[in-house]
């Protein structure tokens, strides 16, 4: 393993939070919340799991233009749209998909952005690797592909080197909501792990094999913790 993909030479305290599944909303506003108690030191690295309701999300270089679809499908799908602040363009998260949020230090990662995001890429490569898929990065565009095929996405956001957002890994998603957009601003076609392999996974199998595949990656011994000790209202 080259160097670049260790981020850290000791071993960190870490809380695995799994939402199950959550409306992006409720969401997004408890990913602030965290990103303001680490950035304060309140708490420790904390790296959320979650399955979202379908939304669109649009990043800091996105554009509305890239929603493909008009506004009464969206409505009749149950498809809402938010503007972040995350990098990256248009993508879609929704049910069959597993989102992992990081709210995490990243003084304690040796500073560098361009890692961070390259150890996202490597822990879901890793896992795909341990259920017999190749993954691989696509040179200036962050993300992991199967073939020409995208089935996982990473944008992030960092402030005060705490960092928001982070990555999605296609499961078992509708194609049919991916075929509203442009995602990532391209005309890509996507796939979904369960796709890929005989024996189909649940989301939580999924977020157990990325949290583990997490752990060297950013020198993490993890812990899980519930949603009551960091939320409040």
């Amino acid at each position: 393993m080259t160097s670049w993909l260790r981020s850290s030479e000791k071993t960190l305290e870490a809380v695995h939070l799994p939402l199950g599944h959550a409306d992006y909303a409720t969401t997004y506003r408890l990913q602030r919340r965290l990103h303001s108690l680490r950035s304060h030191g309140e708490i420790v690295d904390t790296v959320l799991t979650v399955e979202h309701n379908p939304v669109f999300t649009i990043g800091r270089s996105g554009s509305a233009l890239n929603v493909l679809a008009p506004p009464e499908i969206l409505q009749q799908e149950g498809i809402l749209i938010y503007k972040v602040e995350r990098g990256g363009n248009i993508t879609y998260h929704g049910p069959g998909q597993l989102v992992i949020y990081p709210i995490i230090d990243l003084r304690d990662q040796g500073h560098d952005l361009h890692r961070y995001v390259r150890n996202l890429e490597q822990t879901v490569i890793n896992f795909l690797s341990e259920v017999g898929v190749t993954g691989r990065r696509h040179p200036g565009f962050p993300g992991v592909w199967v073939n020409s095929y995208k089935i996982a996405s990473v944008g992030v956001y960092v402030k005060h080197w705490v960092t928001r957002h982070g990555l999605a890994l296609n499961v078992a998603v509708d194609k049919a909501h991916f075929g509203m957009i442009n995602p990532c601003g391209m005309e890509i076609e996507v796939v979904s792990l369960n796709e890929l392999i005989e024996q189909p996974l649940t989301l939580e199998e999924v977020g157990t094999g990325l949290i583990t595949k997490m752990e060297p990656l950013f020198g993490w011994r993890f812990t899980r913790a519930n949603l009551h000790k960091f939320w409040e209202g």
